[in-house]
Parts: C-alpha cells; sequence; structure tokens
C-alpha cells in the first residue's frame, strides 16, 4: 500500500499511508484509536476506495469495490465491529455469499467443515446458534472462522484475543506461527503490546493518519512501541489507591441468584457475590461463561429466576433497569453500539440518555439543547473523544471513542456500584492508561466496582479481589495478591488449583 490517502467530512483518516506485508510473516499494526488503523484495512479490504495510492497484491495493483471482490482474491479481515446478520445461524452467517451451483446450499456439509475448523483451532461455538443468542466473544469467534472457512491467504485480525483464556492465546499464536509457515500473511491489530511483541515478525505504527516506522519485533520493546504510538512514555503499573478497599462496607451485594440464557438455558448457577466501598471485584471468564448474563441481572437488564439483587443494603427490583439507575447502580456492557449506545444518535445526544428527565437537561418536558450542547461540550475535551462536533452521530466514530463516549456517561452518573464489562477493549495504550485511572478514581470515591474483563493484564493491575467464572458458576474467589496468571487461567479453562498443586 503505496501513499494511502482517505478522507471523510472534516477528518482525514488516512495521510499518505505506507504499509507492506510479506507472505509468510506476522506483521502487526499499532496505533492510537484515531490513527487509521481500521480505515487503512478496510481500504486493503476493499470497504473502502483510496482517495488517492494504489494498493497490490503479488506486485501487481489491485482496484478492490468490495469485500467480497478482495475475499476472492484472498484477503479477509475480522472487524472491531461485527459484520454478522443477527437472526442467522452461525453457520449461515459463514457460508453467507458463497456462490453454489444448485438452488439449495448443502448446509450439512458446511456445518460439519466449520466443526472441523472449529475444533482444529480450537474455537468453540455451536453452528446451529443464532447470532443474536451469542455473546461478544462468541461473535468474535464466529468471525475468525468464517474467515478461515473462506480461504483467506491474507488475513486481517482485529483484537483477536480480547475474548480468549492465556492458554488459548498462546493456542491462538501457535496457529498463527503455523499459517504463516504455509506461506499465509497475518495482519494483527491489536492493543496488547506483550503479545504483539509474542507473535510478530515486524510491526508498523501509525500515529494521526501516517505512518510513524515499521520495526523488527526484535529490535524493539514494549515500551519503545507505546511511545511511537502516542509520543511519550505510558505505564501500567499498578495505580497507586488514595482509599483503600472496604469490603466489608457492603454497597452490593448478590445473592444466590439464577437467570436463563436468550436460549432459555441456565446462564447463571446460584451466583453469590458482594462488592465492598471502595474495592474493585474482578471477574475473570472466557466470554460467554455467564458474565453478560450477570451484568444484566445487576443492570435491571434481565430478569433473574431466583435470587435477589441489593444496593446499599436496599433490595433493587428485579428486571427494572430504571429501578437499578435511581438505585445507584451503573452499568457499563460489552456490547457498547448496540446496548450501550444508539448508533444512529448524535454524541450529544447519547450523553444525556441516563439524564434527559430532568434539569438542567429539560425544562417542562423539553431538551434545553443549549445546556447539552454545552455539557457535551465539557465531557467531549474532559474524556478527549475524538469527534468532528457534538451531533456527529456515533456510528462514524472509531471504536475506542466509541467507548470513551459510554464510559463518560456512565463516570458522570454518580453511581454507587459501576458494572462495567470489557471496558478496555479496542482502545489505545494512551486510552487504556486513562480508563483505568478513572475506574480507580471511582474507587477513590467511594465506588464499588465490579469490572468484568477477559483482559488478566487489566484484572491485576486494578482488582482488590478477583472471582471466576465457569459455566455460569463461580469457581474461585482469590485475592488480587495471591492470584497469578497461570492459576487464574487455569481456573478459566475449568481446571481446578487442587489439580495444579498435585
Amino acid at each position: 500500500m503505496n501513499g494511502i490517502v482517505k478522507r471523510f467530512p472534516g477528518v482525514v483518516a488516512n495521510d499518505g499511508v505506507n504499509f507492506e506485508a510479506r507472505a509468510g510473516e506476522v506483521h502487526a499494526l499499532l496505533g492510537e484509536n484515531g490513527a487509521g488503523k481500521s480505515t487503512l484495512s478496510n481500504v486493503l479490504t476493499g470497504l473502502y476506495r483510496p482517495d488517492e495510492g494504489t494498493v497490490s497484491l503479488n506486485d501487481e495493483i489491485v482496484h478492490f469495490d468490495s469485500p467480497r471482490i478482495a475475499l476472492e482474491r484472498g484477503i479477509g479481515m475480522v472487524h472491531q465491529h461485527f459484520r454478522l446478520v443477527n437472526s442467522f445461524t452461525v453457520a449461515e452467517n459463514i457460508i453467507l455469499g458463497e456462490r453454489s451451483s444448485s438452488l439449495f446450499m448443502d448446509t450439512s456439509a458446511a456445518v460439519e467443515r466449520i466443526s472441523a475448523l472449529a475444533t482444529q483451532y480450537g474455537i468453540a461455538v455451536d453452528p446451529s446458534a443464532r447470532i443474536w443468542q451469542l455473546s461478544v466473544g462468541e461473535q468474535q469467534r464466529v468471525e475468525i472462522l468464517k474467515a478461515l472457512y473462506h480461504g483467506a491467504k491474507v488475513l486481517i485480525l482485529d483484537e483477536p484475543t480480547a475474548v480468549l483464556t492465556p492458554q488459548e492465546a498462546d493456542s491462538l499464536f501457535r496457529v498463527l506461527r503455523s499459517m504463516v509457515a504455509e506461506g499465509r500473511t497475518v495482519i494483527f491489530i491489536s492493543h496488547k503490546l506483550d503479545e504483539v511483541m509474542a507473535v510478530a515478525d515486524r510491526i508498523t505504527v501509525l500515529r494521526a493518519g501516517k505512518t510513524v516506522s515499521t520495526i523488527e519485533c526484535a529490535t524493539t520493546t514494549t515500551r519503545d512501541l507505546a511511545r511511537l504510538m502516542v509520543g511519550r512514555d505510558v505505564v501500567f503499573n499498578r495505580v497507586i489507591r488514595a482509599n483503600h478497599a472496604e469490603p466489608n462496607n457492603i454497597v452490593l451485594q448478590v445473592s444466590n441468584i439464577d437467570a436463563t440464557d436468550d436460549r432459555g438455558g441456565q446462564a447463571l448457577k446460584s451466583i453469590s457475590l458482594t462488592v465492598g466501598k471502595s474495592e474493585i471485584v474482578a471477574i475473570a471468564g472466557v466470554a460467554g461463561n455467564g458474565q453478560r448474563e450477570l451484568a444484566e441481572v445487576i443492570g435491571g437488564m434481565r430478569p433473574s429466576t431466583r435470587g435477589t439483587i441489593a444496593v446499599n443494603n436496599e433490595v433493587v427490583p428485579n428486571g427494572r433497569v430504571r429501578k437499578a439507575m435511581t438505585a445507584g447502580v451503573s452499568h457499563v456492557p460489552e456490547d457498547r453500539l448496540h446496548t450501550g449506545l444508539v448508533a444512529d444518535h448524535s454524541v450529544e445526544d447519547n450523553l444525556i440518555l441516563k439524564s434527559y428527565r430532568g434539569a438542567p437537561i429539560s425544562k417542562m418536558s423539553v431538551l434545553r439543547r443549549r445546556v447539552i450542547r454545552a455539557q457535551a461540550k465539557e465531557t467531549i475535551e474532559k474524556y478527549d473523544v475524538k469527534t468532528p462536533d457534538t451531533i456527529t452521530p456515533i456510528r462514524l466514530l472509531s471504536g475506542g471513542n466509541v467507548q470513551k463516549v459510554l464510559l463518560a456517561r456512565e463516570f458522570d452518573s454518580l453511581p454507587s456500584v459501576m458494572v462495567v464489562s470489557s471496558p478496555t477493549r479496542g482502545l489505545d495504550v494512551g486510552a487504556i492508561e486513562n480508563v483505568r485511572k478513572r475506574l480507580v478514581d471511582a474507587a477513590d470515591s467511594g465506588v464499588g466496582v465490579l469490572l468484568i474483563s477477559e483482559d488478566l493484564e487489566e484484572i491485576f493491575a486494578l482488582a482488590d479481589r478477583i472471582l471466576v467464572m465457569y459455566e455460569g458458576s463461580i469457581v474461585g474467589n482469590i485475592p488480587a495478591a495471591e492470584a497469578n496468571r497461570e492459576s487464574i487461567g487455569l481456573l478459566m479453562g475449568g481446571g481446578s488449583l487442587s489439580a495444579e498443586n498435585n
């Protein structure tokens, strides 16, 4: 890719970018949110056409008018925001668009092949499940299988390990190495610098839409990469707490909760936990083990079939979102675009979704636009949201900036309890540092934080206690000071610490 320029109204997303990936290598693409990584990938896969510059494949200049044409030439991508049809099954999504000489598609053969691929790559997913029934992590696995099914020779992976245990991530890295050994090319987009160092051969860093540097992985460090990305040193050591956790001063109590998932199966089994004032309790687990359902039950989005939720010793009515909000529960869901925000509405409208009913946002049921806009501008500056203006639709922002809008609204609602699911997924290193600090600031102010994450680095950096969920149950409750990556990863995969010690 030579001299790639791509403009949008008010934004130059790619400004003369040069990028080259070789056959038989894992090439990492790094950069802050809004640096142009996704845009560059969308140009390569035919979703966007460049305003200037050329794309070459095997020394031949190519013009892809659509992702289908790019895929036919062997270029596939797993996007940060998935391209799946919610009402279709996993198998139907994977074979969608496949050409067939017969009138009817042989789905049984496709299911067998999908199952074989899933087994080969260790990606657990039910081919007959419908997309709307799956968690975000499970949907990501479908996208990975889809690209593998169609035999991509150049595979672009955007944050592929966000929902894997450490053991599964290591397994994926082995798969990627075997793929490149066969002559395939993997373009690996990630904000986890340690895993980039573990898997990549070369790394290209983008900043403000321009190529900063392309370097050999063996000649650099994570500190150097972070500095290239944001222009300053970034340190992810555990943030020093101003106030100590008070686990016995309980602000959230979950007692014997059972709940079903969207398919009618049991998602939660006798879940009991507490979060104290100024305490950060992390829940570790592979996506699809009940974490989403637990967050929704606490937030009032999903009714429980048994048990109670209490905030500040007051029982919250079951399955009532507004009652949960009034009780002081703030919820940051894992699906930011479809559950946390309204994609087609503006930044300023999304920021007032919890406060539009009263002053100063509205008066006599009439929205006060001048006040809304002024507050939105202050919030955008405070949280460093990169957007052309306050009236820009949320769907036009980068993934990281979408998350910043969601977090800003929830942080500013002055909660007693924050239930936060994957808060830094898809964020750049600078934004991750900012979000983690704000979570700690919230805890220091007396808020109890329930952090749900598959990122063990994040959990160890923030948590006072670590709970592990597996198949809808809590299988571990460990003080963070006594936990380690191996033991938590073992519990996440269904193992036991006693077995490890034998």
